[in-house]
């Protein structure tokens, strides 16, 4: 298979913790869907849920929530505003599979794991290798596996996307 530019298949930076069911509402309010324009939406990111998020957030950042993260209507504005802002992958327990498909989509890396969420708290460092298929919280030197990415999700992710690996493949 094809490879497309550098890996871009580790990300490490600082844990932001929410609940359970965190909707593509609060992910991105309504009344905030009148753009798709991406850095307008993560002006606004988790505004429904949590204010301050925007303001914490740093550029490699990682969200990590419970279960059901990204439930709701099926916008793809939630995985858009969330990768915009600067994060570079969310950890839950599972996924809406709507948002799932829409953060692949988009080329938002996304992955579940009970444990590593069970154990991270706000502010611990992480490192996740979705080629190795492994989440390290580098704050509590533990490490948990998961399931590494199959090779076409991979070049969705380092290229940004379907579009961007559709653009790609018919070069």
């Amino acid at each position: 298979m094809k490879s497309y530019g550098e890996s871009k298949m580790r990300f490490q930076g600082k844990v932001h913790k929410y609940g359970i069911n965190i909707n593509t509402d609060e992910i991105i309010p309504a009344r905030f869907l009148n753009t798709s324009d991406a850095v307008e939406l993560a002006k606004h990111c988790l505004e429904g849920l949590d204010e301050g998020f925007i303001h914490r957030v740093s550029t490699g950042d990682i969200i990590v929530a419970g279960k059901n993260f990204g439930c709701g209507s099926s916008r793809e504005h939630a995985p858009l505003a969330i990768k915009e802002c600067g994060v570079s992958c969310v950890i839950a327990e599972t996924f809406a599979r709507i948002f799932y498909r829409n953060a692949i989509n988009i080329g938002l890396p996304i992955v579940e794991s009970k444990q590593a969420v069970k154990d991270a708290q706000p502010g611990d460092e992480i490192l996740v290798d979705l080629e190795k298929g492994t989440i390290k919280n580098l704050t509590k030197k533990r490490i948990y596996k998961i399931q590494p990415f199959p090779s076409f999700m991979q070049e969705l992710m380092k290229v940004g996307g379907l579009i961007e690996y559709v653009k790609k493949k018919t070069e």
